[in-house]
């Protein structure tokens, strides 16, 4: 094997074993899969990157939570909208409604949708955080029975 390939297969099992103690990969899937559930298409891949680089996690574990939870951000895009819309009193969006859709200025068609991602987003934040801290808690509990993340954490 010749030592370039060696090097780039050592920086690869190091990456792969960055943040595998039980409580730091329980951080990084509660994360990865909170971070997933964002509702905007597209944002949560690079928001993973981004936090997994900052906090020094396991990428791929993260990545792997965050494409475990697309389904969920498909589905969770109306519920947030309309907790949103609650946190916020605002009961008719012009957005939602078919006149805007039809008649409506593009500028005002974009406005609204800004408005109402900017509402799911902040409606994603407050769930978020509780869902984060108990899937920390409740995976780290399973985690530390796996044997060879225990033998990890007994290394640390």
């Amino acid at each position: 094997m010749s030592r370039s390939l060696k090097a780039m297969r050592q920086k690869a099992e190091t990456w792969l074993r960055q943040g595998i103690s039980p409580q730091r990969l329980a951080l990084t899937l509660a994360l990865g899969f909170a971070i997933g559930c964002i509702p905007v298409i597209g944002v949560p891949t690079a928001v993973c990157l981004i936090v997994a680089l900052s906090l020094r996690l396991n990428m791929p574990a993260i990545q792997a939570a965050n494409y475990a939870a697309m389904p969920f951000q498909v589905a969770l895009i109306f519920p947030f909208v309309r907790l949103g819309g609650w946190l916020f009193s605002t009961s008719a969006h012009p957005a939602m409604n078919a006149g805007v859709l039809a008649h409506g200025s593009p500028m005002k068609l974009i406005w609204a949708s800004g408005s109402l991602a900017g509402e799911a987003l902040a409606a994603w934040l407050v769930t978020a955080i509780p869902m984060v801290l108990l899937l920390t808690l409740v995976l780290t509990a399973l985690l530390r029975r796996v044997p060879v993340l225990a033998s990890v954490e007994a290394g640390d």
